[in-house]
């Protein structure tokens, strides 16, 4: 298995987890931004000790950063607060594993952002492989009661979620790819580092005027914020290494096995069930993530 493959589901196991622990954060009163922040605020500090490690260790210096890199970093941090507060607001409105689907419709999105941002294109037969998994996200998306109203609440932070992540994924890959290194771990690293700087720097300044008491309650906390931030860190150098390798929507697209960890963990940890309508998606989903890592094996 190529190392992008293997990153990418090491990502997706580790951030079904993450969410996990963030629906927690927001069933015990934090708020979206208080849970996002959690992620971003103590990766940083563990990033700096280990790359000073590695440049004590081997005697070389960080790799030169190009110009484009801020530019890259700065929208896809950004994106990725946005993209992750719609999915924490989101949990109120539906279960976890259905909430974890709307931000799934990111994929096909990247598809466009990555050819109009970075000019990168994907095969017609792995983008019908994404149209499946594509399919097995709108049956888990639809309402169980009703029809996907455009005007629905959850619809529009499910699809301003997918939207968001989609930038978010095409900004970090152009991030890592503007870090002068033949090492990818070490680019991802080092893109990972800045962009949570950058991150915990925006959410701070905006909680210090809007939510002072959420911005204390995330060091109070710190024993379930920090864990949210060490699944934060992993799963985020997992995806990382992956962007520097393979186009973004290669990545997001096989990245949907996260969407079945979701459901086992919705079933098993949280007590929720899910429809015959929904078990199909995750079917459908199941056949476009085997398929796509199929091609590329």
């Amino acid at each position: 298995m190529s190392l992008w493959l293997a990153a990418t589901l090491f990502a997706a196991t580790v951030q079904a987890l993450r969410f996990l622990l963030q629906k927690r954060l927001a069933q015990a009163g934090l708020s979206p931004a208080a849970s996002t922040l959690a992620r971003f605020i103590w990766p940083p500090f563990v990033i700096a000790g280990a790359l000073a490690v590695w440049t004590s260790v081997t005697g070389l210096s960080l790799p030169a950063i190009a110009p484009a890199f801020w530019g890259y970093a700065i929208a896809g941090g950004l994106c990725q607060i946005l993209a992750t507060m719609c999915v924490v607001a989101l949990f109120a409105h539906r279960n976890f594993a259905v909430g974890m689907a709307f931000s799934k419709t990111t994929v096909l999105m990247t598809v466009v952002t990555g050819f109009i941002v970075l000019g990168e294109t994907v095969t017609w037969v792995s983008f019908a492989a994404m149209a499946v998994g594509f399919l097995g996200v709108v049956l888990l998306s639809v309402p169980v009661d009703g029809g996907w109203k455009l005007g629905n609440r959850a619809t529009l932070l499910g699809l301003a979620s997918g939207a968001f992540f989609s930038v978010s994924a095409v900004g970090y890959r152009g991030a890592s790819l503007a870090v002068m290194s033949d090492l990818p771990i070490l680019r991802a690293t080092v893109t990972l580092g800045l962009v949570t700087v950058l991150q915990s720097a925006m959410l701070i300044a905006w909680m210090a005027w809007r939510e002072r008491d959420m911005l204390r309650a995330v060091f109070t906390r710190w024993r379930v914020t920090t864990l949210v931030g060490a699944t934060s860190m992993a799963g985020s150098l997992g995806w990382f290494t992956a962007y520097t390798l393979q186009t973004a929507a290669y990545v997001n697209a096989v990245g949907q096995v996260e969407l079945i960890l979701s459901m086992g963990i919705s079933w098993l940890i949280l007590g929720e069930r899910q429809t015959r309508k929904e078990l199909a998606g995750i079917v459908l989903l199941t056949v476009s993530v085997v398929g796509l890592i199929l091609l590329q094996t």
